[in-house]
C-alpha cells in the first residue's frame, strides 16, 4: 500500500474547479525541485527535475479529457503521461481524449522535454492527480447514496455499490467538484494496474498518418509573411556589411535588413546558445520568392576576435568561456585532440595507486578513440511563427524548453512574461537541438521590426550549418595486466572540442582497485549543445570497445568479463561515488545474453558484438548480429535489453528503443560533420550521410527487465551502447578494430 501526500510544499498543490454546465476540472501543480549540486551544462539537462502539471476534465456527459503538458517530439508522451493519470482515475482508456496542453507558466511549471526525465519526474505526481480525482468522485457518490465510501467500487469510469446503485463519472462530476482535495491519497499497487504496462497505440497516430497539419511548418495565418536568414558561411566569421538593393527589387520581397539576436550586454540564460548574433533577414510573400532573394544578397564577412563570455548553467552557476578567433579545420581538430590525449590532464577520479600498477604491469594495452562533430538533422528544420505587437508576443513553434525561451523573449522584446504567449507545436524531431530556442527569438525580433505576423523558416542548409552540434571527442584507454592476465590497473583520459565526454564515476569505476580518470577540453568557436544522451553518446562506445579488446587479451568471454567486474563492484566496491547499480547493470547483460542466444564458442552465421551502458538512470545492453559480404555490411538483428523500471506503454517503449538503435547505427556508420577554414563541408543530405531504409536492422527484438521500480529514462539510454556493439561486431566480421567514427567513412558521401 502506498500513501502519498497531495501537497508537498507551497508550490505543489491540487485544485478542483466546477465546470460551467456541470463537471469537474482537476488541476495539479508540482514543483519538482531543482538540479542537484554540481550539475552543469549538458549533464544538467539529464539530471534536472522536470516539473509537470496538467488537468483532468470530466464533463457531465462523462467525457474525460487529460491534458498532456510536456512538449512532444516523438517520445509518445501524449500517450504515456495520460495513461498514468487514467490508471489511477480508473477510467476506460478508450473513453479518454488527450490534448496537448497550452504552455502556461502559471499552470505548468517547467514544461520541458529533455534528459529522459519526463515520466521519471512526474510518475508520482500524475498518479496522485488521478487517484485524487477518483477519491473525490467516490466521496461524492457516498454522499449522494448515503453509504460508506469504503463500500463503493470504481471500474472503467463507473461507480457502483452492492445495493445496485451505479453512476458514471459524468453524473457525479459536478458534485465531486465540491469535495475538498484530500490531504493524502492511497495509490494502486503495481500488480493491480490495468492500463499502465499494457500496449497502447499512439493517440496522435491517426493525425500523423493522415497528414493533418500538426507542425509549425504547416501553420498559416492571414497576412503572414515568410522570413529567412543568411548567416556567416564559416565559424569564426561575422557580418561586416551587405547590399540588398537587388534582393529588395525582386518580386514579392517586402524588406531586407539585419538583426541582432541578443543585444549587447545581455547575460545569456542556460539555453541561450547562439552561433551567429548578427544576421541578414529577407522577408517576402512566399518561400520561393524569399529563397531567390537570398541568392541575390551581396554580403561582406569579417573575422571575429577572440572574446570571453559569461555562460549560465543550471543551479545559477556562471562560468567564463573563451571563444577563440580563427577558422578551424577538422584535420587540426584531430591533431590537437591526439596531442592533448597524450598528456596528463585534470584528475577527475583516482582510486588506489594506478601509477604503480602500470609500472609493475607485465603488459599494458593502450587504445585511442575519436568521433567528429554531429549535426542533429531533425527532419523538420528550425522554424517558428511569431506575431509581436506593442503589447503582446504570440509565438507558435517546436521547442523543448519553452519556459527558458519565454524569459529570453521577454527580455529581448521588452515585454512582461505574462504578455508572452507560446503555443506548443508537435516537433519533427528534437534530440536536444530544440532546447536551444534562438530561432524563436529571431522570429520574434523580425516580427517586432515589421509589426506583422511572420513565419521564420530555416532551409536544410541553414539548419545544418548554423551550429549547436554534438562535440568532437577523443579518449585514450590504458589497461595494466599482470603476468597471469589479471586486470590490475585502468586509466582513461578523455576530452573534446569544446568539452570533455568523461563520466568519471561510471562503470568500470568501482570495479578496479587502481583506477585513474582524467579530462581536458579545447576551446572552439563552433557552437555545441545537447545531443541525444550528451557525452554518453561517445564515451560509451569507446569504453565498450576497449572492454571487448581487453576481454580478448585476457582470454575471456566479453559478457562474462563485464559480469565479473560488476560482481566485484557489487560485493566489494572501490570508492564511494559509483553512480550505477551493479546489480541492475548485470541484469541487462544477463537478459541480453539469454534472449540473444549468446554462448561462448557457439558458432553463428553472423558476427556478434555486445555492449552495455548506464545513463539517465537506466541500463541498456545490445547484442548486434551483422554480416560482411563483398564489402557490404548488413545488420541482421539487434537484441536489446533495458532496465528502466516500470514500463508505462510497452508498445511506445519498444518503438523508442527501435528508434534509438537505428539512429545509433546510422551515426556510427556514417555520421560526421567536417570543417575546412571554419566552414562545414556538409550542408545537406547529399553530402551528410544518413542511414537509409534498406540499411536499418532487419530485426530488432526488445526486452525489458520486469520490476516494480518507478520509471526512469528511456529516450536516451538505448542510444550510447549501440556504438560499442556495432564496433565489436564489425571486428568479428572483418578482423579490424574500429577506433574512429564514422566506421564506414568511405560511404559518408551519398553517390
Amino acid at each position: 500500500m502506498t500513501i502519498v501526500k497531495t501537497t508537498y510544499n507551497r508550490r505543489s498543490f491540487l485544485k478542483v474547479t466546477a465546470l460551467s454546465g456541470g463537471g469537474m476540472l482537476l488541476g495539479f501543480n508540482w514543483f519538482m525541485n531543482v538540479v542537484p549540486p554540481g550539475k552543469t551544462g549538458a549533464a544538467a539537462l539529464a539530471a534536472a527535475g522536470v516539473d509537470l502539471n496538467g488537468f483532468i476534465q470530466i464533463t457531465s456527459q462523462g467525457e474525460v479529457t487529460i491534458f498532456s503538458p510536456n512538449p512532444e517530439f516523438g517520445q509518445n508522451l501524449m500517450t504515456s503521461l495520460p495513461m498514468i493519470v487514467a490508471e489511477e482515475l480508473d477510467v476506460d482508456w478508450k473513453n479518454v481524449r488527450v490534448e496537448q496542453a497550452r504552455f502556461n507558466t502559471e499552470l505548468y511549471t517547467r514544461q520541458m522535454a529533455g534528459g529522459s526525465q519526463s515520466i521519471r519526474q512526474t510518475w508520482q505526481a500524475l498518479r496522485t492527480a488521478g487517484a485524487s480525482a477518483r477519491h473525490m468522485l467516490v466521496q461524492a457518490a457516498a454522499q449522494a447514496w448515503q453509504v460508506p465510501a469504503a463500500e463503493i467500487r470504481t471500474e472503467n469510469g463507473v461507480l457502483s455499490h452492492s445495493s445496485g446503485k451505479t453512476a458514471g463519472y459524468g453524473e457525479l462530476a459536478a458534485a465531486a467538484a465540491q469535495i475538498p482535495v484530500p490531504k493524502e491519497i492511497q495509490l494502486k499497487e503495481v500488480k493491480d494496474f490495468k492500463i499502465v504496462s499494457t500496449p497502447r497505440q499512439n493517440v496522435e497516430g491517426a493525425n500523423i498518418v493522415t497528414g493533418k497539419p500538426m507542425f509549425t511548418m504547416d501553420y498559416r495565418r492571414e497576412g503572414m509573411l515568410i522570413a529567412m536568414l543568411t548567416h556567416p558561411p564559416a565559424f569564426g566569421m561575422q557580418l561586416k556589411s551587405f547590399d540588398a538593393a537587388e534582393a529588395k527589387a525582386m518580386p514579392g520581397i517586402r524588406d531586407v535588413f539585419s538583426i541582432q539576436v541578443y543585444q549587447e550586454g545581455y547575460e545569456k540564460e542556460v539555453f541561450d546558445t547562439c552561433t551567429f548574433n548578427d544576421l541578414v533577414v529577407v522577408v517576402g510573400n512566399s518561400t520561393w520568392e524569399v529563397l531567390n532573394a537570398k541568392k541575390a544578397l551581396r554580403i561582406e564577412w569579417e573575422p571575429i576576435a577572440t572574446r570571453t563570455e559569461i555562460q549560465k548553467f543550471w543551479g545559477g552557476q556562471k562560468r567564463e568561456v573563451t571563444i577563440p578567433g580563427g577558422l578551424e579545420n577538422s584535420t587540426g581538430h584531430q591533431q590537437r585532440m591526439e596531442t592533448e590525449g597524450a598528456k596528463s590532464a585534470k584528475v577527475a577520479r583516482r582510486d588506489g595507486d594506478p601509477e604503480t600498477a602500470f609500472k609493475n604491469a607485465a603488459r599494458v594495452i593502450e587504445r585511442s578513440y575519436s568521433a567528429p562533430f554531429l549535426a542533429h538533422n531533425c527532419m523538420e528544420p528550425m522554424n517558428c511563427f511569431a506575431h509581436v505587437t506593442a503589447d503582446k508576443a504570440e509565438l507558435v513553434g517546436p521547442v523543448q524548453a519553452p519556459e527558458m525561451v519565454e524569459k529570453t523573449l521577454a527580455a529581448r522584446l521588452g515585454l512582461p512574461l505574462d504578455k508572452i504567449d507560446i503555443q506548443l507545436a508537435r516537433m519533427g524531431g528534437g534530440f536536444g537541438r530544440r532546447a536551444y530556442g534562438q530561432y524563436m527569438v529571431e522570429a520574434a525580433v523580425i516580427s517586432q521590426r515589421l509589426n506583422a505576423p511572420i513565419k521564420l523558416i530555416y532551409t536544410r542548409e541553414d539548419d545544418m550549418s548554423y551550429g549547436i552540434y554534438r562535440p568532437a571527442y577523443h579518449a585514450t584507454y590504458r589497461a595494466a595486466l599482470d603476468a597471469d592476465k589479471n586486470l590490475i590497473g585502468f586509466h582513461v583520459t578523455a576530452g573534446g572540442i569544446p568539452e570533455s565526454p568523461l563520466h568519471a564515476n561510471r562503470f568500470p569505476a568501482g570495479a578496479i582497485d587502481n583506477y585513474l580518470a582524467e579530462e581536458w577540453a579545447i576551446p572552439s568557436n563552433i557552437t555545441i549543445g545537447a545531443f541525444r544522451a550528451p557525452r554518453s553518446n561517445f564515451i560509451a562506445g569507446a569504453e565498450q570497445s576497449f572492454l571487448d579488446e581487453l576481454a580478448e587479451a585476457m582470454g575471456k568471454d566479453p559478457i562474462e568479463f563485464r559480469l565479473e567486474l560488476l560482481q566485484r563492484a557489487k560485493t566489494n566496491p572501490v570508492g564511494q561515488n559509483n553512480d550505477y547499480d551493479p546489480g541492475r547493470y548485470a541484469g541487462v547483460l544477463e537478459l541480453v545474453r539469454e534472449k540473444s542466444g549468446w554462448a561462448k564458442g557457439k558458432k553463428s552465421k553472423t558476427a556478434r558484438g555486445v555492449a552495455a551502458y548506464f545513463c539517465h538512470n537506466s541500463y541498456a545492453a545490445h547484442v548486434i548480429d551483422l554480416t560482411a559480404k563483398k564489402g557490404k555490411i548488413t545488420v541482421e538483428k539487434v537484441t536489446s535489453a533495458l532496465d528502466c523500471g516500470i514500463i508505462v506503454n510497452p508498445l511506445g517503449a519498444s518503438n523508442m528503443v527501435e528508434g534509438a538503435v537505428t539512429d545509433g547505427i546510422g551515426n556510427a556508420f556514417y555520421g560526421g560533420l567536417r570543417f575546412k577554414d571554419g566552414q562545414p563541408e556538409q550542408n545537406n543530405f547529399n553530402t551528410y550521410r544518413m542511414i537509409r531504409m534498406p540499411e536499418a536492422p532487419k530485426a530488432i527484438e526488445v526486452h525489458f527487465v520486469k520490476n516494480d521500480i518507478p520509471p526512469t529514462g528511456l529516450g536516451e539510454p538505448p542510444f550510447p551502447p549501440v556504438f560499442g556493439a556495432i564496433a565489436n561486431a564489425l571486428y568479428k566480421a572483418t578482423g579490424k578494430r574500429s577506433y574512429h567514427q564514422p566506421f564506414l567513412a568511405d560511404e559518408r558521401v551519398v553517390d
